[in-house]
C-alpha cells in the first residue's frame, strides 16, 4: 500500500524534516513521523498499530529502529515514565518536562519553569557538562481526581 496523507504539503514538510535530519526518506519513516506528530507521548507499540493503518505492513522491530534513528537525529524524543513503556514525541530541543497521571496514564507537557535548559542544576556535576534535565511529575489528572472523590468508600 502506498503512503498517503491528507495533503501533499503535509507530506512535503515531513519529507523535508527527515531529509534535514540527515536521514533517507522512506515510506515507513514518513508513516512513523506522521503518526508521532499526530499522537505525541505514544509507545512504539501504539505507533506501530497506527502506522499499520497507513502502510498496511511493517514490523514492530522496524518501528523501534525508526524511532531510534529519529531520536539519534533529533527528530524525536524518548522519555521513560515510571511503570510505563518508553514514550516518544516530536517536541525536541526545549528541555520541557511531563505530568503523568498515575491512574489513567495521560501525559501532558509542562514547560521548564526556571530559566534556560537545563532548568535544574545538580548539587555536584561530577565533571559532567549538563545540557538537559528530565523531570516527570506524577499525580492524578482532574478527571481521575473527580472520579476518585465521587466513588463511595466501602
Amino acid at each position: 500500500m502506498a503512503f498517503t496523507t491528507d495533503s501533499s504539503t503535509g507530506t512535503d514538510t515531513l519529507r523535508q524534516s527527515i531529509r534535514n535530519s540527515g536521514l533517507k526518506v522512506t515510506a515507513p519513516r514518513l508513516a512513523v513521523l506522521e503518526v508521532l506528530q499526530q499522537n505525541p507521548h505514544s509507545s512504539a507499540e501504539q505507533i506501530f498499530a497506527k502506522a499499520q493503518d497507513i502502510l498496511g505492513g511493517s514490523s514492530t522491530q522496524a518501528v523501534y529502529g525508526i524511532l531510534a534513528a529519529f531520536t539519534g537525529a533529533g527528530l524525536a524524543r524518548r522519555f521513560d515514565p515510571p511503570g510505563s513503556a518508553a514514550l516518544f514525541e516530536c517536541r525536541v530541543g526545549d528541555n520541557h518536562h511531563h505530568l503523568v497521571c498515575a491512574q489513567c496514564g495521560v501525559v501532558k507537557d509542562v514547560d521548564c519553569v526556571i530559566g534556560q535548559a537545563p532548568c535544574l542544576t545538580p548539587s555536584d556535576t561530577a565533571g559532567f557538562t549538563v545540557f538537559a534535565a528530565e523531570v516527570t511529575f506524577n499525580g492524578l489528572c482532574q478527571p481521575c481526581r473527580v472520579q476518585a472523590t465521587a466513588e463511595p468508600t466501602s
